[in-house]
C-alpha cells in the first residue's frame, strides 16, 4: 500500500492568538533550514524518493525550495493548503464576534466564515487531493496541522466531524505523520 510522509511545517512568527488558515505568515529561516535537513536525513535513512509536495505558503513552500538545492523535486499543490477562514483570516481570535465562534460550533461540518470555507469543503478537497495521489510509489509533503488532521481522519474512514469538539488537537511544528492509504 502506498505512503504518505507528511510532515508539518514550522511555526510561524506571530502567530500566537492569530486565526490564521490561508494567511501567508513568515518562518524563522533557521526553522525552515531545520526541517528540510530533517526531511533531508529521514528520506535518506529510509531511501525514499527525493520529490516532495508542498502548499503554497511560504512556511510550506520555502522547505520544499530547500530541499530542491539538495537534489529534490519539488511539486507545488494549491489543494494542500490549509482551510480557508475567509474574514477571520490574520485576525485576533479575541476580535472574532463570539456569536460568529458558537455558529461554527454549533454547525461545525457546514458553517463558514464569510469569504471561507466550511469544514465539509475542505475535506473534500482533502480527499480529492489524496485520491489523485494513488500511486504505489511514496509520497512525501509538507503541510498544516488542519490538512493532516483531515488527511488522516478519511483515511480511517471518519466522517467530517459536526461538532467542535470531535476535532483532534494539533500536530506539533515539524512533527511527521505516515498515513498508509487505505481508501
Amino acid at each position: 500500500m502506498p505512503l504518505l510522509y507528511i510532515w508539518r511545517h514550522p511555526k510561524p512568527l506571530a502567530a500566537a492568538g492569530i486565526c490564521f488558515g490561508q494567511t501567508d505568515m513568515a518562518v524563522d529561516k533557521r526553522k525552515l533550514k531545520r526541517l528540510a535537513n530533517q526531511i533531508q536525513r529521514y528520506v535518506r535513512r529510509q531511501q525514499l524518493p527525493k520529490a516532495i509536495w508542498v502548499s503554497p505558503l511560504q512556511r510550506s513552500l520555502i522547505v520544499g525550495q530547500l530541499l530542491v538545492q539538495h537534489g529534490f523535486e519539488c511539486y507545488i499543490a494549491p489543494e494542500l493548503i490549509e482551510i480557508d477562514f475567509g474574514d477571520w483570516e490574520n485576525c485576533p481570535w479575541q476580535q472574532i464576534a463570539k456569536q460568529q465562534i458558537d455558529d461554527w460550533c454549533n454547525n461545525f461540518a457546514h458553517f463558514a466564515p464569510d469569504n471561507g470555507e466550511s469544514l465539509q469543503q475542505f475535506f473534500t478537497r482533502v480527499e480529492g487531493w489524496l485520491k489523485a495521489q494513488m500511486t504505489d510509489k511514496p509520497i512525501l509533503a509538507v503541510g498544516h496541522s488542519g490538512w493532516i488532521n483531515a488527511a488522516k481522519m478519511i483515511n480511517a474512514g471518519q466522517p467530517v466531524p459536526q461538532i467542535a469538539v470531535d476535532w483532534p488537537s494539533s500536530l506539533t511544528y515539524g512533527e511527521l505523520t505516515m498515513l498508509e492509504f487505505i481508501m
